[in-house]
């Protein structure tokens, strides 16, 4: 009952204008994971209409010239060098600029999940603003770094000297991993940035909110902009005699009415699900750990009911009983998610099988997180088509379809959907584990035969699930169109023709 005490239209408002392009983060440390790998989790939210497209972008040598966000119709006029020779990667991008990559991994074995919006303090903002003409955005990060980056560590040093030089185009939080270690990375202000290793037997939490703390530049587990805490103290947000140690949140970042309802909840309700005994209250985001230690080892599983959290049991459902729109705590779950994912990295398989991207399209409680390879070779057709229109062939608008219908009726069939894609995830999960056993006893034998596994195998089972989820549309159709016939069936008193 605390939120509600808050004024509703204050609420309503400041969270609407909060962000067009809001997400939510998870970073696990490969010490707080059952299996010993890293692991990522986050939902990405703009719009319902927001196709993506699946892509695989080949390596190339003797490269010259300049990527451009323009060439793309990106949001900025940002420029950056193409690199001599770039590496192959993975990106799912949107459909009209094909940019903004969301997920992806590189032939090095770095992956980037990104971004999560979050916001600087105004009176900062107004010393170092964001350079929204020709800084870099969410847009160009995974075709930047991507290519180039051979560790986390320098895909962060690549993407910090661009903030500092060039400037960012807003402010983000990008999630850095490789088979050693994970890094979170946040913008301060247009040119002030710093980058945490998550700590190896702990996770991290965000939900739009410059969440990290604490900053020793000495220290090879910190990384961050050349003048941040001189930037600090030099303009008033940083008083080392009055505020002790340098607290980069508190400096730099947003803390007010506008967070209190859309962000907070998210963090308070992660941190809940993980440390379960752990008391605090919901509208006190600046106080809760960067990072805690769960009370069990996390797993894939995990990940995927934080993603589909929308604070099922609670007063703050807006999906049950009824949908409700006006709901001012905001959940992880909404239906504008246009996809969300869980990254798993595990260092001591090889990368064609020990990293994937678990990607579900659509709003995530009523979609199938589908595991991508990083071996894999090549997406059919339809995975690269798709606009802001509905149609028939391409594989975001059969997710989103079912996810649209089943929002008339949510209490209804929801359920049918949700028992259905749990199942096949289970079904996969064992499937997987005998295909990588599998895997591991042939590759160093015949690479070409575990190639063609791999391939077969993950080809498989994003055909079964597109074939579930077509087969899910016709059951639930067939139950609306029975509904709707029932409530409108204008019949003689003997209900006969």
């Amino acid at each position: 009952m605390l939120f509600r005490k808050l004024a509703l239209a204050v609420a309503l408002t400041s969270a609407l204008s909060a962000s067009a392009l809001a997400c939510t983060t998870v970073v696990v440390g490969e010490g707080a994971t059952a299996d010993g790998s890293f692991l990522i989790a986050r939902a990405a939210d703009s719009s319902a209409l927001k196709a993506q497209h699946f892509v695989i972008h080949p390596a190339k040598t003797n490269q010259t010239g300049v990527y451009r966000t323009k060439d793309h119709d990106g949001a900025t006029n940002f420029e950056y060098p193409l690199p001599k020779n770039s590496m192959r990667y993975t990106t799912v991008p949107n459909w009209k600029t094909q940019l903004h990559g969301a997920v992806g991994y590189n032939e090095a074995g770095v992956g980037i999940s990104g971004t999560e919006s979050i916001f600087a303090r105004d009176d900062a903002l107004k010393i170092d603003p964001y350079n929204e003409a020709t800084g870099i955005t969410e847009d160009d990060i995974h075709d930047v770094i991507l290519p180039r980056a051979k560790t986390a560590r320098e895909g962060i040093k690549v993407l910090g000297e661009i903030v500092e030089t060039i400037g960012a185009g807003e402010g983000f939080g990008v999630v850095f991993v490789d088979p050693k270690e994970v890094w979170y990375f946040e913008t301060g202000t247009g040119h002030q940035w710093m980058a945490h290793r998550t700590p190896k037997d702990m996770y991290f939490a965000s939900g739009n909110q410059g969440r990290l703390q604490a900053y020793d530049p000495k220290s090879d587990e910190f990384m961050g902009s050349k003048t941040l805490i001189e930037f600090a103290t030099k303009h008033g947000f940083y008083d080392p005699a009055k505020d002790g140690a340098f607290n980069f949140s508190k400096a730099y970042c947003r803390d007010d009415g506008r967070d209190r309802v859309y962000n907070d909840p998210r963090v308070w309700q992660i941190q809940k699900l993980f440390n379960p005994s752990l008391e605090q209250k919901p509208d006190e985001g600046r106080t809760y750990p960067v990072y805690l230690k769960p009370e069990k080892k996390l797993t894939v599983e995990d990940m995927k009911t934080v993603l589909r959290n929308h604070y099922q049991g609670t007063e703050h459902d807006p999906y049950n009983p009824v949908l409700n729109g006006k709901e001012p705590w905001r959940p992880i779950s909404v239906f504008r998610t246009y996809e969300s994912h869980v990254m798993q990295v595990r260092p001591w398989l090889p990368k064609e099988i020990g990293e994937v991207a678990y990607v579900g399209i659509g709003m995530a409680d009523l979609s199938c997180y589908v595991p991508y390879y990083y071996g894999l070779e090549s997406y059919p057709a339809h995975y690269g088509i798709g606009t802001d229109k509905a149609d028939s062939e391409s594989i975001y608008w059969k997710y989103r379809k079912l996810q649209t219908l089943v929002m008339t009726d949510y209490q209804k069939l929801a359920p049918i959907v949700q028992a259905a894609y749990k199942t096949f995830e289970a079904d996969t999960a064992k499937a997987q584990a005998k295909m990588e056993d599998e895997y591991m006893k042939v590759v160093k034998k015949d690479p070409k035969a575990a190639k063609k596994l791999l391939n077969d195998f993950n080809l498989k089972v994003m055909n079964d699930a597109e074939a579930l989820t077509e087969s899910l549309t016709n059951q639930v159709f067939t139950i609306r169109t029975e509904d709707i016939q029932a409530a409108n069936f204008f019949a003689n008193n003997k209900r006969k023709d």
